[in-house]
């Protein structure tokens, strides 16, 4: 019983007719794209922020031109 084991463990993988890809690779594979996601992730969580803040400057009073407004005469 063993035998079939270690023999189904030898050959555990993608196969794909000419050639397998074993899991070890598989599994390397997949960590390496979510390990890039979560990069990206907190990349583009920081670049949104600093985005935002930078548009909040924009509409800040103290940037804007100071317009003229005319007098107001009373009419009493």
């Amino acid at each position: 019983m063993q035998a079939a084991n270690s023999k189904s463990s030898a050959n555990s993988g993608l196969n794909l007719g000419l050639f397998t890809i074993p899991q070890s690779f598989l599994l390397q594979m997949g960590t390496a794209s979510v390990m890039i996601l979560l990069l990206a992730e907190k990349v583009t969580g920081e670049t949104l922020q600093a985005l935002g803040e930078a548009s909040e400057e924009l509409f800040r009073g103290d940037r804007l031109p100071i317009l003229e407004f005319p007098e107001q005469n009373p009419e009493n």
